[in-house]
């Protein structure tokens, strides 16, 4: 801790000046099976630029959502970072923010849960840059921004990049959120066809039941398995490894365009899914999707876009 930095109410106290810098992926989480447990992170980034100030909340959005967002303390990357300097027993007097947004808002890509995530990293870049302890790890920014979400696919993909396998441990303290890593094969890439049109996630939660037949949780949980293995060594078996009888199915009425896009795709072969709750369509596929899978998508509304799998949350400080 340095000489200048006081303690106030047994919290540190972050000078002003401190700044940080962070690069977060946008995600897309079930892949078909995995309902709230598998996620992969995707290369279309949101960027966040701190800085500590003697007091209030500046926010500067430029980019995705940037006239729908608020410019003040209920911002949720405040929230995050807010909490984030909590949990380590940290308080600053005020924050300068510029979010420069690409991810889509509500078009289940990820954008609240990288909101979460970018939020917290720059905590944990602060927290360190002003030595006040070292950065949060893989599992304390897992936990963290998955309690924003209340389920950690999304945001432990951000955090850790590749695909993820996620779950939930209870405990005497709450809910414990865990994730693992893992390698997705060089050879897999990911298109994503995005609508102009939104989906809220507690709408489309509402519409799952509370039970499903036993065959089909089955049915599920092979798939989920075979997920694993599609992504990681064996990318010829993606297609049957997308399949889901849990949720996708039982969406399908209140998203009729993507789930006719997703069933058009899947007739030719394509691994396509929802994105998370939707409207977004996502195709993992160890080649080019064909042109006129693309035109059809097109046509539809759907802006199809091929991005690389990306690695996870990148925490820099800027340069003076």
């Amino acid at each position: 801790m340095t000489d200048e930095m006081a303690v106030s109410d047994t919290r540190v106290v972050i000078p002003e000046g401190v700044s940080v810098r962070v690069r977060v992926p946008a995600s897309s989480a079930n892949l078909g099976p995995g309902f709230d447990c598998l996620g992969v992170a995707l290369g279309i980034y949101d960027e966040l630029l701190v800085e500590t100030t003697a007091s209030g909340v500046e926010v500067e959005v430029i980019g995705e959502a940037a006239d729908e967002v608020p410019r003040d303390a209920s911002h949720l990357v405040a929230r995050a970072i807010f909490r984030g300097l909590d949990a380590a027993g940290a308080v600053t007097g005020g924050l300068r923010l510029r979010c420069v947004n690409a991810i889509p808002h509500s078009r289940g890509l990820g954008s609240s849960a990288a909101a979460a995530v970018s939020g917290l990293a720059a905590a944990s870049g602060l927290l360190e840059g002003a030595g006040v302890r070292d950065a949060f790890d893989a599992d304390e920014m897992v936990q963290l921004s998955s309690e924003f979400e209340g389920h950690p696919d999304n945001a432990a993909a951000s955090v850790l990049g590749s695909a993820v396998v996620t779950w939930i441990e209870d405990g005497p303290q709450g809910n414990r959120y865990r994730a693992r890593r893992l390698v997705v094969h060089p050879d897999i890439t990911a298109t994503v066809f995005v609508p102009d049109t939104e989906s809220s996630t507690s709408v489309t939660r509402g519409l799952l039941p509370e039970s499903v037949p036993r065959r089909d949780a089955v049915f599920n949980v092979s798939r989920s398995a075979l997920a694993v293995v599609a992504l990681t060594a064996d990318p010829t078996a993606l297609f049957a490894a997308t399949e889901d009888r849990l949720h996708q199915g039982y969406r399908a009425d209140a998203m009729a365009p993507t789930a006719g896009l997703v069933s058009e795709l899947r007739s030719r072969g394509l691994a396509a899914t929802v994105s998370g709750a939707g409207p977004t369509v996502l195709v993992l596929s160890a080649g080019p999707v064909p042109a006129d899978a693309r035109d059809i998508a097109l046509a539809s509304g759907y802006v199809p876009s091929t991005v690389a799998i990306a690695g996870g949350v990148e925490i820099t400080r800027p340069s003076r």
